[in-house]
């Protein structure tokens, strides 16, 4: 039954998702509002296969935060990283800045709000991200990092990524560490039914030392392992 699931998914999902990246680089000529509302539409296409084709209901342990805040959500496959619009309301994700290569989603992604992420450019490349950022924020929008920096085999918790805690410190914001189990479902050929949880954590206020805030991040969004 996983085989017919994910044949299902795969065909119906990455369809649709042509023509709704289509509809995007399109939108980009009428509004920002417009390539918002593709993307939503994009993200909650997603989440209705992975809940109604997959058969995986998503739970939420806690609620998102009112107002701006720096969102720290553990990375086990990419279905965290598409869902985030569902998740929660116009997120500025930092993506690695490889992905705006694609054509046409590069430029929509852009044009949405992600914040790219050149890890090979040290300084000049931190400044950038954050002037992005600040701008996102300054709209009242949250942020999304993935602070490991990539994606992790579940029941794993390596180091966070130094880039978080700069941006931690430089952004100033309230950081929620955000913990999901999504790799033993999800990031394999053949997806599994059950069921993907979200872990929201307490808030974390800005201007702590950097080994405390880490130490803090990195036991609330291992908070689902095991």
């Amino acid at each position: 039954m996983s085989v017919l699931r994910s044949l299902v998914f795969y065909v119906l999902f990455y369809l649709i998702s042509a023509f709704l990246v289509t509809g995007a680089v399109i939108a980009m000529s009428i509004s920002k509002e417009a390539v918002r509302y593709v993307v939503a539409r994009w993200s909650g296409w997603h989440r209705w296969c992975v809940t109604r084709l997959l058969g995986i209901e998503v739970v939420l342990d806690g609620s998102p935060a009112d107002g701006p805040v720096l969102y720290a959500i553990r990375h086990e496959s990419f279905f965290e990283a598409i869902d985030a619009p569902t998740l929660l309301t116009l997120p500025s994700v930092f993506t690695k800045a490889e992905l705006f290569q694609i054509p046409g989603w590069g430029r929509a992604a852009l044009f949405y709000g992600l914040v790219p992420v050149a890890r090979d450019e040290g300084a000049k490349a931190l400044r950038r991200m954050i002037t992005s950022a600040k701008a996102m924020v300054a709209d009242g929008r949250p942020l999304v990092i993935f602070p490991e920096g990539t994606r992790v085999p579940h029941d794993t918790s390596p180091k966070l990524q130094a880039g978080f805690a700069g941006l931690y410190k430089m952004l100033r914001l309230p950081v929620v560490p955000v913990a999901v189990d999504s790799g033993p479902l999800y990031h394999r050929l053949w997806k599994r039914s059950g069921t993907i949880t979200y872990k929201f954590g307490e808030p974390i206020p800005p201007g702590l030392p950097r080994e405390e805030v880490e130490q803090r991040v990195h036991t609330a969004i291992n908070a689902l392992n095991g």
